[in-house]
């Protein structure tokens, strides 16, 4: 299928995602604040290569250029996140009007450009001071975002309308607090330290949902979840209950929650012990009513059972075929599969693709520009796969490519590269690849 034939409905929003600490730098400058990502990537041995955020890609200084980047891709949307520690330097107490100023200046560009600011209030980089005091493991926290959620709804909302509470909190809690692989850092071999920090985030998002409708009554708020289409390795029925159980424990522990109000009974019988303490209203709380849901997608799992040796029983099954370069299996049908399946389900009111794509090892050739068709061909078969769930009834309203720009990628440093612009580290040039002229393109003939 080429892409004259991807149409998409009229009012679609063709977007990229970004994150803070993943392209900002500038993290000691204008009353910025610590944040457990600049801790964590200045501890020896925690990120690839020692690599730190402390300049990343600058944009922090370069946002103009990099709206002039939005608008040559002729995008319509950007998804971009807050760092908290710019607002409020050490999570709560006196705003950083510098930093409200930065955001301000941010969204007003975007707007003269034509290009639809969508703000996520928590990308990971939470306050350094706030970490010491527990973090996510703290009920408080709650309270601390509800009040970081309220200044910038206060501060941006007259003018932005699109707000996502917070980014893939499985990630942040279990790779935060149990597999250690992501800030703070902490290990556990219980999943307690998980379990509690997500009751909590999840708990932060419906008290911020409230917050963002009584500031901004128009707003269209959301929340944005890691998904993975998860399929067994055999027919076997021990494989097939380790399906039932990895998709509990990466899909359904977050939506059970958002859209039906309590966690999965099959899931919490197998954690009696670890879980968290509910408290009455908090399960109603975190089902409050929202406007979209998003997802990011980028490959599917295919599990055995694994008594032996692994956490939960569960061992993830390598498969043979396309991968890129973080090694992750390209499946296209996976993300028409988990659309329709979230759509059947949990029937949100709108979905969006909130981040979609792959890292490749791309290289700058002679003639100054960057080929990378593996990319190419990964967005376009992403695509179809998305035109064909709309097709089939599923409110999908937009598609945000991961990302903008090379950028820091978490604990990989800057090893991998997922934009869909180059970005030369050392001069901070930017050169658009193959791939985001190809967006491009299929944007224009969209929009």
């Amino acid at each position: 299928m080429s892409q004259e034939f991807l149409h998409f409905p009229a009012d679609f929003l063709w977007g990229v995602s970004t994150a803070s600490y993943q392209i900002e730098g500038a993290v000691d400058e204008d009353g910025r604040g610590e944040t457990i990502w600049d801790r964590f990537s200045h501890t020896p041995g925690k990120v690839k290569n020692g690599d730190t955020g402390d300049v990343a890609c600058d944009h922090y200084h370069r946002w103009p250029e990099d709206i002039e980047l939005l608008k040559s891709l002729n995008l319509n949307a950007y998804r971009f996140s807050v760092a908290w520690a710019r607002i409020l330097p050490t999570g709560r107490g006196p705003v950083n009007q510098a930093g409200i100023d930065f955001y301000s200046r941010l969204v007003d560009g975007l707007l003269e450009a034509g290009i639809t600011p969508c703000l996520t209030l928590y990308h990971w980089d939470l306050p350094q001071p706030l970490q010491d005091e527990g973090g996510w493991m703290r009920r408080g926290i709650i309270d601390d975002f509800v009040a970081y959620t309220d200044v910038v709804a206060r501060a941006l909302g007259d003018r932005v309308k699109f707000f996502i509470t917070e980014n893939e909190p499985w990630v942040f809690t279990w790779l935060g607090y149990v597999l250690g692989e992501h800030a703070p850092g902490y290990t556990s071999e219980s999943v307690q330290p998980a379990l509690v920090t997500t009751h909590h985030a999840l708990l932060a998002h419906g008290a911020a949902v409230k917050a963002l409708r009584a500031v901004v009554p128009d707003a269209q708020v959301g929340i944005t979840l890691n998904l993975y289409h998860t399929d067994p390795a055999t027919n076997r029925p021990a494989d097939l209950e380790a399906a039932t159980r990895h998709d509990g424990h990466l899909n359904r522990w977050y939506l059970d929650p958002l859209f039906r109000g309590h966690y999965p009974s099959d899931m919490v019988e197998l954690v009696p012990a670890e879980m968290p303490d509910i408290q009455p209203g908090d399960m109603e709380l975190i089902a409050q009513p929202i406007d979209f849901l998003g997802i990011n997608y980028y490959s599917r799992h295919v599990v055995a059972d694994a008594p032996d040796g692994h956490r939960g029983g569960i061992k993830v099954v390598p498969q043979k075929g396309e991968h890129s370069a973080m090694g992750w299996e390209v499946y296209p049908d996976g993300l028409y599969a988990i659309l329709k399946r979230v759509h059947a389900d949990y029937a949100p009111r709108a979905i969006y693709v909130t981040e979609n794509g792959a890292p490749y090892d791309d290289v700058v050739t002679d003639d100054g520009q960057v080929h990378d068709p593996e990319r190419q061909s990964y967005l376009q078969r992403h695509f179809q796969a998305a035109a064909r769930a709309i097709a089939d009834g599923v409110p999908l309203k937009g598609y945000f490519v991961w990302s903008l720009i090379d950028n820091f990628e978490w604990a990989f440093g800057y090893s991998l590269r997922f934009g869909v612009t180059y970005v030369d580290f050392e001069t901070q040039q930017r050169i658009i690849k193959d791939s985001g002229k190809y967006m491009a393109e299929l944007a224009a003939a969209n929009v």
